[in-house]
This record gives structure tokens, C-alpha cells and sequence, in this order.
């Protein structure tokens, strides 16, 4: 490989910060961590303090719904906060239901271990979950599959990452769910809530920073369009120009 087959310093650097904003929009960066982390964190609180179930899922979705309320006042994206008030909700549905506390953690669980079956089924399919999600924010949509088989590695092995990842944390938290006290397994999970995300999105990063560029499928088919509008005004202009010459 010669000098100039290499990215340049400028490339990279480029690369990485294209990198980082995609998996900032993609997962909501830090007001999407504590968008995720404050509805638990005020539910085991006050669980730990007076053991009421009521007060406690009641103030969960109550906090929930106060951060939507703030994205819609600043106009800033609701997605991740909107899906935070049904994880909540789901949970508040579960506890008061069964009567059990832990059962507030349940469906968000359920959907952590979902998701890392999705990550590795996907990715034995070929066509790893974490490309489907960021596709679209790199405007690449699904061009890496066939069009950009280095990109396609570095997909597949975030998501085996995000996978291996989330199953180690449903590892230690189902067991936890039949055995511990409330209390303790509602801290342990909040303690697991942010150093695996963290740790799954600095590895995607690191694998999709060392990756080929994404292949902007906007921009060809802008371009595509534009060379459509201009061969066809070049045709009206020389069919104009024949019929003066006749």
C-alpha cells in the first residue's frame, strides 16, 4: 500500500467525528443516559427510603413524563424520552399488577435480552442491527451490505459486541431477579444501567472509526436526479435546435 492509499491524519480525524456525532444522535448522548437512568434511580430511592410501591412507580412516570415535557418546551427530539415514559409505564403496569417491586424492572429486561438476541441473530443473518439502525443516521441505508463489505465487517462486529455485551448483563441480573432483595437488585441494576452502554458504544466507535467511509446514497441520488434534469434540458435545447435548423 503506498503513501497515498492511507488515510491521512485529517481523514481519520474526520472519520472519527462523523463517528461520534452519528452514535450521539443514534443513542441520545447524555441527556439520553439520564433520561434512561433517572426514572430507576428515583423508583429504587424511594422504595429503598419508605418501601411504598405506589409512591414509588407513581414518581417514576411522573419524572418520566416531566422530561418529555422539557424536550417538547426546548423542541428537541422526544424519541428517546418517549420511549423511556413506556418503559416506564410498562414497568409501573407489571408492579402494580403483581404486587411485586422488582416486577417494575421486568419488562426492561425482557426487552434487554430481546435486543442481544436480535443483535446476534441479525448478525448470523447477515445483516448485523446495528447497521440497520445507523445506516440511515450515516445516510448510507443499507449500501454497506453489498456496496461496502469493509463497513459491513465493522457492523457486524459492534453488533456481536452490543449482543455479547447485553447478555452478560441479563446474566447477572436474572438470577438477581429470583434471589435478591428488592432493594439490592434494584441498585445492582441501576449500576448496570451506563458502564455497558457506554462500553458497546466505544467499541462501535472504534470499529466503525477504523472502517471504510459510508457511501452517501442521498447525495448519489441527488446527483442522479440532477444529471436526469440535465440531460433532459440538454435534449428539449437540441431538439429546439433541430427544428429551427429544419
Amino acid at each position: 500500500m503506498t503513501s497515498l492509499d492511507k488515510p491521512t491524519a485529517d481523514q481519520e480525524s474526520d472519520s472519527k467525528a462523523v463517528t461520534e456525532a452519528a452514535l450521539f444522535e443514534a443513542f441520545g448522548g447524555v441527556r439520553g443516559l439520564v433520561e434512561t437512568v433517572v426514572p430507576g434511580l428515583l423508583f429504587v430511592t424511594i422504595f429503598t427510603i419508605n418501601k411504598d410501591l405506589h409512591m414509588s412507580a407513581i414518581a417514576a412516570l411522573a419524572v418520566s413524563l416531566v422530561l418529555v415535557v422539557v424536550r417538547l418546551v426546548m423542541k428537541d427530539t422526544v424519541k428517546h424520552a418517549f420511549s423511556g415514559v413506556f418503559g416506564v409505564a410498562f414497568g409501573v403496569v407489571f408492579a402494580m399488577m403483581t404486587g411485586n417491586a422488582k416486577d417494575f424492572y421486568l419488562p426492561g429486561m425482557l426487552y434487554t435480552l430481546g435486543l442481544a438476541v436480535a443483535y446476534i441473530v441479525t448478525t448470523l443473518c447477515g445483516v448485523p442491527l446495528i447497521g440497520l439502525i445507523l445506516g440511515p443516521v450515516f445516510k448510507e441505508n443499507l449500501s454497506w451490505r453489498t456496496r461496502n463489505p469493509g463497513r459491513k465487517k465493522a457492523y457486524a462486529k459492534a453488533s456481536w459486541a452490543w449482543g455479547l455485551i447485553l447478555l452478560a448483563k441479563c446474566a447477572i441480573l436474572f438470577p438477581m431477579y429470583w434471589w435478591a432483595d428488592t432493594t439490592k437488585f434494584g441498585w445492582v441494576l441501576i449500576a448496570l444501567k451506563i458502564p455497558p452502554f457506554l462500553l458497546a458504544v466505544w467499541l462501535t466507535w472504534v470499529f466503525l472509526a477504523k472502517a471504510p467511509a459510508p457511501i452517501d446514497v442521498f447525495a448519489e441520488m441527488e446527483a442522479q436526479e440532477k444529471a436526469e434534469k440535465e440531460a433532459k434540458a440538454a435534449g428539449k435545447e437540441a431538439g429546439a435546435r433541430h427544428r429551427r435548423e429544419a
